[in-house]
């Protein structure tokens, strides 16, 4: 598509969403006293502009319409968000020049290979072209399939930007099922379990449904075939829930990671690592390196369900890495 905001074949103006990611303060700024500021985006942008529920530090705004109608909002929210910077800056010390405006975007992992460009080409073409900054997470946001993109730079310097990233996501749309980013009140470090398909997250004697998780095992379930290499006696776990059977063979997995790779598998001070054991609910140990191999081996311990999680989340963090979106 070589055309942002003009007409396609029959008529009708390209429409796309855009979620951008913001704490409760910047969110604040959008919204104005009495929802004034964001009912004249809305009306002046003819764009929809849609925010999450308010209980979480950090909230999603979505922005929906035709790209010209994109554009004019952010052209609105952007000057907003300088005007609060310059506000809050004033009233420490004397302004000399205006801050940088900076702005999160939540992107289908899918489509940041894009963004990014064979050796970051795209990327590169994207901060000389339009003198904003960009930055791809290399981590998916938890229980999501999606990464922030942080826009940074005046507010013409980013509607720039985002007219071009605009038209990488219209030519290059998202592949397979994205599971959203959603903003929790706090982060879970609770067990993980699963019965009958459903991911539930322990917490204390009851087992909560995690629609996230679920959704993450069903995609890990269609892309990761396991075979069970041993079997132990089950466990006995049952936590206090209606409809919850947790009794699951416990069985032990291998895979094996290459030496240079497993780095990004573990993270820093165990970072990664720890989150795969979080989210899938299986229990991972590492290998000590054995001398004149070239790779280490990853035993992974659960049920098929944890199993076949901590497999897909372990071969996401290695295809990242391996298109480079880990190391942007």
């Amino acid at each position: 598509m070589s055309h942002l905001g003009g007409q396609a074949e029959g008529g009708l103006n390209v429409t796309l969403t855009i979620r951008l990611l913001m704490h409760s303060k910047e969110v604040g700024s959008i919204i104005g006293k009495k929802g004034d500021f964001v009912k004249r985006i809305r009306d002046e942008s003819g764009s929809r502009i849609n925010i999450s529920d308010g209980n979480c530090p950090e909230r999603i705004v979505t922005v929906t319409g035709p790209t010209e109608a994109i554009f004019r909002a952010f052209t609105m929210m952007t000057h907003k968000l300088e005007e609060q910077d310059m506000i809050s800056t004033m009233a420490n010390s004397v302004v000399m020049n205006r801050p940088p405006v900076t702005l999160r975007l939540v992107v289908p992992a899918s489509q940041c290979g894009s963004l990014i460009g064979k050796s970051g080409n795209k990327i590169k073409e994207l901060r000389e072209s339009t003198g904003a900054q960009v930055q791809v997470a290399g981590d998916l946001l938890p229980n999501s399939t999606e990464r922030a993109v942080t826009i940074s730079g005046t507010p013409d310097a980013i509607v720039q930007c985002m007219r071009q990233i605009c038209l990488v996501m219209l030519e290059s749309p998202p592949k397979g099922a994205t599971i959203p980013y959603r903003p929790k009140t706090s982060t879970t470090n609770n067990p993980v379990i699963f019965a009958g398909g459903q991911a539930y997250t322990v917490q204390g004697q009851y087992a909560i449904p995690n629609p996230d998780l679920t959704k993450l095992h069903q995609l890990a379930m269609q892309h990761t075939p396991y075979t069970p290499m041993t079997q132990q006696t089950p466990t006995g776990f049952s936590p206090t829930a209606e409809g919850v059977d947790s009794n699951s063979q416990i069985s032990t997995h291998e895979i094996s990671i290459p030496n240079d790779l497993i780095g990004c598998i573990i993270g820093k001070q165990g970072s990664k690592i720890n989150e795969i054991r979080q989210m899938s609910g299986a229990q991972i140990k590492i290998a000590n390196a054995i001398e004149g191999s070239t790779d280490r081996q990853v035993i992974i311990t659960g049920s098929s369900a944890n199993i076949s999680l901590a497999q897909y989340l372990i071969n996401a963090r290695l295809t990242s890495e391996v298109s480079g979106m880990g190391n942007v």
